[in-house]
């Protein structure tokens, strides 16, 4: 099935969970942003958890849809269209969004994914490189996308326990466990609020607010970084890397937010805020098994409501 760009919006990619295996030849992982909400878009349509989905940024596309078909919008609420609940688009019709209400990133699925090549075992979009998604570039007006044609039938109308839902905020408190070099550091990175910049992108999150000073001078040996760990830059305004984070980094590493409160970043806006806690990596694991159970009850919830023609 065609799907036909009308409109493409700031930043519409294809992203999915992202190509493993590839970091030594300096391949980020990439991905969504916000995997959890491309999981659960993928979920609420019948797909696997992994398959492409297309990554909305601050303004949203309009789409014209070839055929009948189910799709579910996830994660940033924009004005006029559901979130985290399936609904049906028909042959013929435009999907418009209004107004961003909340969040940065928003993830439509639709019933059968879609219809992109697999390019070091990865279908998401790495831009600096041009390289998976769709043409290795952003949707752009005018392009026709395809998917996957499904067989997928759902059933009544419902919404999921908005418990499940990650805890979204324009000014959250994340978990980070203190990095390789937060001995040289003090408590500023606790006791402070900072704001993030219009300079953010998927690479990384840079924030401004009460510089942190590094106590100790010396230049670092680079090493690995993930999406995650948080990076204090000379001039003290930290970075925090997302999902198309650099492998190697050399700038101090100061923490690392933990895997679960990833998504409350990836929905931050500039001008939006951010806020650290200290935690421990056993209970980086408890948030991480808490989140996986979650989505095993919303599993096993949806097989009742999902099924094959």
């Amino acid at each position: 099935m065609e799907i036909r760009v009308i409109h493409a919006g700031m930043q519409t990619t294809v992203q999915d969970l992202g190509r493993r295996g590839h970091l030594a030849q300096g391949v980020p992982i990439g991905g969504a942003v916000d995997a959890v909400a491309l999981r659960l878009a993928n979920l609420l349509v019948g797909n696997a958890e992994d398959l492409p989905a297309l990554e909305i940024t601050l303004t949203a596309p309009e789409l014209e849809f070839e055929k009948d078909t189910w799709i579910a919008v996830c994660g940033a609420r924009f004005e006029g269209v559901p979130s985290w609940r399936p609904f049906r688009a028909y042959a013929g019709d435009r999907l418009k969004f209004g107004s961003r209400i909340q969040g940065c990133r928003a993830y439509l699925a639709i019933c059968g994914g879609f219809d992109v090549p697999l390019v070091m075992g990865g279908r998401g979009t790495f831009l600096p490189a041009a390289l998976g998604g769709f043409e290795g570039r952003a949707l752009r007006d005018g392009d026709v996308i395809r998917s996957v044609p499904s067989e997928r039938v759902l059933s009544g109308r419902w919404t999921i326990d908005e418990r499940i839902l990650p805890r979204y905020s324009r000014e959250p408190t994340v978990s980070v466990i203190p990095g390789s070099q937060a001995g040289e550091f003090g408590d500023t990175l606790y006791s402070e609020r900072f704001t993030i910049t219009a300079r953010s992108n998927r690479m990384g999150i840079r924030l401004e607010g009460h510089p942190i000073p590094r106590l100790s001078g010396g230049e670092l040996i680079s090493t690995a970084v993930a999406p995650g760990t948080v990076q204090v830059p000379p001039d003290g305004n930290p970075i925090v890397l997302l999902a198309d984070a650099q492998t190697l980094g050399g700038y101090a590493r100061i923490a690392h937010v933990v895997s679960a409160d990833l998504p409350l970043l990836a929905q931050l806006a500039p001008g939006d805020g951010v806020r650290f806690k200290k935690t421990s990596v056993a209970e980086a694991h408890a948030l991480a098994r808490a989140e996986e159970h979650r989505m095993a009850l919303l599993r096993q919830g949806l097989a009742e409501k999902i099924r094959s023609a």
